[in-house]
């Protein structure tokens, strides 16, 4: 790969940064929240599931319109939506105008997210495709760790609300850089060939050092016959589709529920709020390498065969988890555990996801598929919440949690025997600025 796609891929990475940062955001701010406004476990739930519902919706809504005004204009618009949502989120003066501030805010992170999967996807070689896109997730962890680090001293000195303004700030850099770096979709310019794609197709190839212009043939007929939503339940993609959707609805459940309420839990159980966040940011940390570690195995093993391990290992550690809290040392070496294989899992979902759908359907399938996903991460805090309030111990809630990511390997069993080959192949103009 040349320098070139290695910079898309870490804009992109930055990017998905950005949703580790804002997912952390309102778990760390969750104290001082809950004694500004006087919240209920059940209604800090609400508040922390506001923005997940704006993802859901962005992803499930923006996904398909990506697809038809281009991924590089859909992270744009984005990105400006994000932005506002946050620092309209500094200004709430109380937790129903916070919770509207934050579905903005996931409606831009949506929209992001749908884009740059693509995206990070299509700049890839073949070969270390795996790897990027694994990379590109470890970019949630690396957010979220850096940034949790970052927000304890905000929150000290300044109060929750710069957390958000930090954010805001972090948004507009990455608008920049994709304004001013970041290409389109070639497989976008390929299918639906806006007035420019010739023009821009022979930019990007000479960008990665591809000589010649690019061939541009008459529009494929796959983008008229697989693309839509419908096309998601046609016979080419009706059992990929159903795998997928319940797969991103498991595992993100548990994602959620364990970066979401792990600083609150933790604090039931005895630990100090600072040791609380210390262990939330060791979960941070451990997904950005568990992303990576992911990208490594799938070179030598297939993405379903890693992917179903994954969830068999963070369903076991997630259920141990709570019971180490007692061990200051053990609880951070188990917390860094979790977070690699449960942050490995949504890189797998990540990897698994484009490739099953043609070109033309990729950021339709990838949306549908996130947007499907963050409906578990939006039910994950609010029953966490209800069965808090319920005198659910802390101990029992990870236990449930690990046996629900437990169902995601069973539920990944009926990939076997599914070919996505044809569905990865690139179009001509694709492979053509995306050669190994």
């Amino acid at each position: 790969m040349s320098p070139y796609q290695w910079l898309i891929v870490g804009i992109c990475t930055f990017l998905n940064a950005l949703d580790g940062y804002d997912v952390l955001a309102i778990s760390f701010s969750s104290n001082q929240v809950t004694e500004e406004f006087s919240l209920s476990g059940t209604a800090l739930g609400l508040v922390m599931s506001a923005a997940l519902l704006g993802m859901a919706v962005g992803a499930l809504v923006l996904g398909p319109v990506a697809d038809r005004i281009g991924r590089r204009r859909m992270t744009i618009i984005a990105l400006i939506v994000n932005g506002a949502g946050l620092f309209l989120s500094a200004t709430a003066t109380s937790a129903t105008e916070l919770g509207i501030w934050r579905v903005v805010t996931g409606l831009g992170i949506g929209g992001i997210l749908v884009g740059t999967n693509v995206i990070c996807a299509e700049y890839a070689s073949r070969k270390r495709r795996g790897l990027v896109i694994s990379i590109y997730t470890a970019g949630y962890g690396v957010g979220a760790a850096v940034g949790g680090t970052i927000m304890v001293s905000l929150i000290s000195s300044f109060g929750w609300r710069s957390v958000f303004v930090f954010g805001g700030a972090l948004t507009i850099i990455a608008l920049i850089l994709v304004i001013v770096l970041v290409p389109e979709s070639p497989s976008f310019l390929y299918n639906r060939q806006p007035a420019s794609a010739q023009r821009r197709l022979d930019t990007i190839a000479r960008r990665l050092g591809q000589t010649g212009p690019v061939e541009l043939t008459p529009i494929p007929e796959s983008v008229h016959t697989d693309s839509g939503i419908p096309a998601l339940f046609n016979a080419r993609n009706r059992r990929v589709t159903i795998v997928v959707w319940a797969a991103f609805f498991i595992i993100m459940f548990g994602f959620y529920f364990v970066n979401s309420w792990t600083p609150r839990l933790m604090n039931e159980t005895g630990l100090s709020p600072t040791l609380s966040l210390v262990v939330t940011v060791a979960l941070t940390l451990g997904g950005a390498i568990g992303s990576v570690i992911f990208g490594l195995f799938t070179s030598r093993w297939s993405t379903r065969e890693v992917l179903t391990t994954f969830s068999v290992i963070a369903a076991i550690l997630m259920a141990i988890f709570i019971f180490t809290a007692q061990w200051i040392a053990l609880v951070i070496v188990v917390g860094v555990l979790v977070g690699m294989f449960i942050n490995g899992c949504i890189a797998g979902l990540y990897v698994l996801t484009p490739q099953s759908y043609s070109s033309s359907l990729r950021s339709t399938g990838s949306g549908w598929g996130i947007g499907v996903g963050r409906i578990g991460a939006i039910i994950a805090p609010i029953a966490t919440g209800a069965l808090l309030d319920g005198g659910w111990s802390p101990q029992a809630i990870y236990v449930f949690v690990g046996a629900v990511i437990l169902l995601a390997a069973v539920v990944l069993l009926g990939m076997r025997g599914v070919d996505v080959e044809a569905n990865r192949r690139p179009t001509q103009a694709a492979e053509a600025v995306t050669a190994d």
